[in-house]
């Protein structure tokens, strides 16, 4: 009695074992995956050690919009990914003056001027880009501390990654290497 309870068990392990392979690798390749924050350029909407969940599939059926914010591949090191959050759209025209970002675009010939309110304005700079088909301009909510589309340009439609859509904070107990960041 006790090897066949034994086998069961066994058995029933197995099974456990195959159906959390065959539901979780998939959903952890395709669906969303866990990153953690790592930099300032996000603050205060993110800081430092913020662990994320971020979603990978919703960007396969639509747009991302302005305003939303953004897990990508750096366009300068693929390997790196950045959060950031995304300012120009494809088409448009982004300029900076005096740290305030007006868009020109089909939709608005005239300029929009973004309201940002979680953002502290860098008043010195002045930037104009042009983004082209499959190009999204992208900051960070800490313009002071941000490396971004206003240094390394554009990113590609193809480093889009996803967007975050569960914040939590990372276990103590997990090892840093066990896990991906980004800036």
């Amino acid at each position: 009695m006790k090897d066949e309870n034994s086998s069961n068990f066994w058995k029933e392990l197995l099974k456990l074992v195959l159906l959390a392979v065959v539901v979780v690798v998939p959903f952890r390749l395709y669906i969303a995956q866990p990153f953690i924050v790592d930099g300032a350029s996000m603050e205060p909407t993110f800081h430092t050690g913020n662990y994320l969940i971020v979603d990978e599939i919703t960007y396969q059926f639509r747009e991302p919009e302005r305003g939303s914010v953004l897990v990508f591949r750096y366009p300068k090191d693929p390997k790196k990914h950045f959060i950031k959050r995304i300012i120009g759209l494809p088409g448009e025209m982004v300029s900076i003056k005096d740290g305030v970002v007006t868009i020109t675009s089909s939709e608005h010939p005239s300029g929009l001027v973004l309201d940002e309110p979680y953002v502290e304005l860098e008043k010195k700079e002045t930037l104009s880009y042009t983004l082209g088909i499959g190009e999204y301009f992208v900051m960070g909510d800490n313009r002071a501390q941000s490396a971004d589309s206003r240094i390394w340009g554009a990113v590609p439609e193809k480093n889009i990654i996803g967007r975050p859509i569960i914040e939590l904070f990372p276990p103590a107990f997990l090892p840093g290497d066990a896990r991906n960041s980004y800036e």
